[in-house]
């Protein structure tokens, strides 16, 4: 459990050297119930976070009254808040790239007939920020507004083998990296050898690292550098033939180009 009279926090957080202790806790803890599937409990949120049980629940009392979170199953767990959702939905309005990205993936989904996704680099994960679903996809929610770990997809791996090999190491948490599946890549050093046949191919590949009997080509969009945003289609594993995916990532990196050089033309960077 975090201990609140630490020497020299309060003196940071007055000297405004420092984070606000209690901006940060509620960042944190809306960042903790963005990340789980479900709603979490007083207990599980202090076991999660390390925070007082006390202040913990003052800022959950807080939260719900000004809405950003919400109570659920008879108000014994917290979940996400509508004014969340309006904070989410502000972000996609107010950036200029994305209603081109929208366009480019939905005409690269009636390309390849696959589900093709648009995401950002915000380390060590990818944020989903658009997708086009295939019109006979199974999937039953978007992945809009989701984020999975950078190394456990290939828009991220496009991303990170835009870096060089130090710049990757600082974005990554650890050596050992949490699995997603039983795919999932494992280690740094398994990540680099990765991204150097990314950089040799010129597109990231994954196969069910992140989501089973899913595969993923992906292509970084190139009109910042280093790159922050990608594009990519999910292809299921049975389709992923060598054939298949060199026809879908020269899809990917048409379209890539095409938003790119759209992108630079509107003076978006």
């Amino acid at each position: 459990m975090e201990d609140e009279s630490a020497p020299g926090a309060g003196e940071q957080e007055a000297s405004g050297r420092g984070l606000v202790k209690s901006a940060e806790r509620t960042v944190r803890i809306m960042g903790t119930l963005a990340e789980s599937s479900r709603g979490l409990t007083l207990a599980e949120l202090q076991e999660l976070t390390g925070y007082p049980r006390s202040s913990l629940y003052a800022l959950l009392r807080t939260l719900t009254a000004l809405k950003w979170i919400e109570t659920t199953d008879g108000e014994q767990a917290y979940g996400i808040g509508p004014r969340a959702l309006l904070a989410g939905t502000a972000y996609l309005d107010r950036d200029p790239a994305l209603p081109f990205a929208t366009q480019q993936i939905e005409r690269l989904r009636d390309d390849t007939g696959y589900t093709a996704h648009y995401a950002r680099l915000d380390p060590p994960n990818v944020i989903y920020l658009a997708t086009r679903e295939a019109t006979d996809s199974k999937r039953l929610t978007s992945r809009v507004g989701r984020q999975l770990p950078a190394y456990a997809t290939a828009l991220g791996k496009a991303l990170l083998a835009e870096r060089t090999p130090a710049e990757v190491d600082q974005i990554l948490p650890e050596e050992r990296l949490t699995s997603l599946t039983e795919n999932t890549v494992g280690s740094r050093s398994a990540l680099h050898g990765e991204l150097q046949e990314s950089q040799a191919r010129g597109w990231a590949l994954e196969r069910e690292q992140n989501t089973p009997g899913l595969c993923c080509v992906a292509v970084p969009v190139t009109y910042r550098i280093p790159a922050t945003d990608a594009i990519s289609c999910s292809v299921p594993v049975d389709h992923a033939t060598d054939g298949e995916l060199g026809r879908i990532a020269e899809a990917i990196r048409r379209h890539a180009d095409e938003l790119a050089q759209t992108l630079r033309r509107k003076g978006i960077r």
